[in-house]
């Protein structure tokens, strides 16, 4: 275990049901291998329901909600993927106007896969150059981003990967990003 982010509390943004369970589980860890705190932030409280692809995988506790959370609390934002996660992030207010905020603060953000369709309703996207899953790339690409078919991308604050595959590079780029 690595201290590189060390003290630093770190939000994972995912919906009540459809998250990538693997896009939530492999970042978390390496958030907490290096020192960080993930804390799991979802529209409701309780319990989310992750998706091994379009099967059922684990639930996890939910430490607070997209309307209490305080985006000064935290170093830096996850978004985690699968279709249903990011469909439905971006239909709540609160929680696009939380994805908004750490863009506003110049603060570090993580996407994966199908998660930039959150980016893209907090209008974030704008003359930025990244990649995600490719069926997103029209959409992306109408939203004024630049789209390219590429293992990671780091444009200034934002990291992005296209899939699951993609993890090992994706986790590393985010936490060293997340550490400067």
């Amino acid at each position: 275990m690595s201290d590189q982010l060390a003290g630093k509390r770190i939000a994972f943004l995912v919906a009540p049901e459809g998250v990538e369970q693997v896009e939530l589980t492999d970042p978390w860890e390496a958030v907490e291998q290096a020192g960080g705190t993930p804390v799991l932030v979802s529209l409701e409280a309780g319990r989310i329901q992750a998706f091994n692809h379009l099967d059922k995988g684990d639930t996890f506790e939910v430490d607070t909600t997209a309307s209490d959370a305080d985006p000064e609390t935290f170093a830096a934002l996850v978004l985690p993927g699968g279709v249903a996660n990011p469909d439905n992030l971006r239909m709540d207010e609160d929680a696009v106007a939380l994805v908004r905020s750490f863009f506003d603060a110049g603060k570090p953000v993580a996407a994966i896969c199908h998660a930039p369709w959150t980016l893209i309703e907090a209008d974030v996207v704008r003359g930025r150059r990244l990649t995600s899953w490719p069926s997103l790339q029209t959409d992306l690409r109408n939203a004024g981003a630049e789209w390219v078919d590429e293992e990671v991308v780091v444009d200034d604050n934002l990291v992005t990967s296209r899939k699951p595959d993609d993890l090992p590079a994706f986790t590393s780029e985010m936490v060293e990003l997340f550490a400067d």
